[in-house]
């Protein structure tokens, strides 16, 4: 009979170890993804001189990374397959209740933008975290940081994006501007007569968007430009309504247009005091998640006669002394166009008996043009869409012609009778939002959006064979929505960011710096200065040299996301955003 010859055989086997289904978790996918996230969120700021799509990174990459988050656990986490099936419900639900409790304004590209990126990089983090933990207790850890993270989103409001497509994010139960104005909006009334103003309106002194000429430069007296010995002094500061509008100035009347809830509203304040003169209210409301809530367009005065372009389509025509409404159009009825992307945004032109806007209507309704009288519609034509630019009349070789920029390139028109002169093709990956720059009896820039550039063209002088040649492309100024100014064979503007300067003959930069994220520009010529209103409400006064950046002085003028143009009548600076307005008079220089 056989004996074992080791008694301890069976006890030993016994104790082999026997495989886990618990492994720690693969997470160098996590980190990599992480990192990820950030990358994309930076690279449109890291990256100036992108193509023009580049935003989409900003916009979707982190929410792409989450996804990928996502699916690292179900597939290759090394997690049990109750862990992924748990994980995965959790998440969900999460998320879920979330979208549930959101205000209102955050259930948009905000969810895309913040709410999903933070939550799965707190699921990766406790993910890592806890990758060597060997129990269920890692998928609740992971899940319990998922939900703190989604609940972020829920203490929070938004009224879109800043240019660097971060969220302006308040908390929730803070007011708006609109509320505020709601609140105190009787107190703000002044008492007027119609015969005060009536005599200002024959000769206003900024008829509407960016001037007489839509150029952005204003004649006046000479600034000051000691801003610390002699700072400007603020003569009043006011809630706004949301919107992006400028100003029309004529004497003592500012008009301007707001979002106040339900009501796209028309207000004429008073420019010495800052009250309300009257208003003007129409139920209509557009609240894009990107750009926020509220009309895009400045009123035009014209003729003792105010033009207003509401962002969801509404045309008016209002009495300038006291609001009343002449007649209305309404564009999704004429062009049979639902609102773009950002809204209707194009400032009425007038020209003689008709008001032209930019519609973006199929067929021959791109632009249209009513009668100033009673506003029956006297012309259309066919105009490509993307675009958030105004029509302009201009005068090129001794002829009047209306220029519409569109994604397509640049529309000549005749003013008259809408008749196409010629077409200038230069197609854009995007939108234009920029107006068009006179140089000169023949030559014009065209300003692109990010990635494109800036060109020149110069239209040669032959009424019979309308043309344009191309003089130079530079894509050393690339402006969004940031228009430029033009002073002594320079361009002064936004390329994407920072501000910079280009040579009108050669398209060359001179000089690059001044990061006053995408804000605008006014230029004072007898000053020869260029007020520069920052996109987080500083106001920045350059001297227009082309040899380098010179700045004079700062200061912190409104605060919030500033895109509306500032507007200078004398020593009197009006700027306003999506919160708030405020005059300040500005030094001047001793005679």
């Amino acid at each position: 009979m056989s004996v074992d010859s080791n008694p301890n055989s069976e006890n030993q086997a016994s104790l082999s170890p026997i495989p886990s289904k618990w492994k720690p978790l693969r997470i160098w996918p996590l980190i990599i993804l992480l990192a990820g996230m950030v990358v994309f969120r930076l690279l449109p700021s890291l990256v100036e001189d992108g193509p023009a799509n580049i935003w989409m990174s900003a916009a979707f990459g982190p929410a792409l990374c989450g996804i990928l988050i996502l699916i690292w656990w179900l597939v290759a986490s090394r997690a049990t397959m109750w862990e992924r099936i748990v994980g995965f419900l959790g998440i969900i639900a999460s998320l879920i209740l979330t979208l549930v409790l959101l205000a209102p304004s955050m259930r948009g590209p905000a969810v895309t933008v913040m709410t999903i990126p933070t939550g799965m990089a707190a699921f990766a983090i406790g993910a890592i975290l806890s990758h060597r933990l060997l129990s269920f207790k890692r998928t609740i850890i992971s899940l319990l940081m998922t939900a703190a993270a989604f609940g972020v989103s829920t203490l929070f409001r938004t009224d879109g994006m800043w240019g660097n497509f971060a969220l302006g994010l308040h908390p929730r139960w803070s007011k708006s501007s609109e509320d505020l104005i709601s609140a105190d909006s009787q107190s703000r009334k002044v008492k007027t007569t119609t015969n005060d103003f009536s005599d200002a309106l024959t000769h206003p002194e900024w008829p509407g968007f960016r001037g007489p000429h839509r150029d952005g430069v204003q004649h006046g007296p000479t600034l000051a430009t000691d801003w610390i010995t002699t700072p400007p002094k603020l003569i009043w500061k006011i809630p706004v309504g949301s919107g992006w509008s400028s100003f029309a100035v004529a004497g003592q009347m500012l008009f301007t247009q707001e979002q106040r809830g339900a009501f796209e509203t028309v207000v004429c304040y008073a420019a010495d005091s800052g009250l309300e003169i009257w208003t003007r209210q129409v139920e209509s409301r557009f609240d894009d998640p990107l750009g926020g809530p509220g009309p895009r367009a400045t009123p035009t005065l014209a003729d003792g006669a105010l033009y207003v372009m509401g962002a969801t389509g509404l045309l008016l025509r209002l009495d300038p002394l006291t609001g009343e409404i002449v007649w209305k159009q309404d564009l999704k009825v004429v062009a049979n166009r639902q609102p773009p992307m950002w809204g209707f945004s194009s400032s009425p032109l007038v020209v003689g008996s008709l008001v032209i806007v930019h519609a973006a209507g199929s067929g021959d309704k791109g632009i249209v043009a009513f009668n100033t009288d009673d506003g029956q519609l006297q012309w259309s034509a066919a105009a490509s869409e993307g675009s958030y630019s105004s029509p302009e009349l201009a005068t090129i070789n001794d002829t009047s012609l209306v220029l519409m920029m569109t994604k397509n390139g640049i529309d000549f028109l005749d003013p008259a009778t809408g008749a196409s002169r010629f077409f200038y093709e230069w197609q854009s990956e995007g939108y234009r939002a920029c107006q068009p720059q006179q140089i000169g009896d023949d030559s014009l820039l065209i300003p692109t959006g990010m990635g494109a550039g800036t060109r020149r063209i110069r239209i040669p002088h032959d009424h019979n064979a309308w043309k344009a040649d191309e003089v130079w492309t530079s894509r050393n100024l690339k402006p969004d929505f940031n228009d430029l100014v033009i002073f002594e064979g320079h361009a002064y503007g936004f390329d994407a960011a920072i501000f910079s300067c280009i040579n009108l003959e050669t398209g060359q930069r001179t000089w690059k710096g001044g990061r006053y994220g995408k804000g605008q520009v006014l230029l004072q010529s007898e000053s020869g200065l260029l007020i520069v209103m920052g996109e987080q409400g500083e106001l920045v006064l350059l001297k227009a040299d082309p040899k380098s950046l010179t700045e004079l002085s700062r200061f912190q003028a409104i605060s919030g996301k500033t895109w509306n143009h500032p507007v200078l009548i004398g020593d009197r600076l009006y700027v306003r955003n999506a919160q708030e307005a405020a005059c300040y008079q500005l030094p001047l220089t001793q005679k």
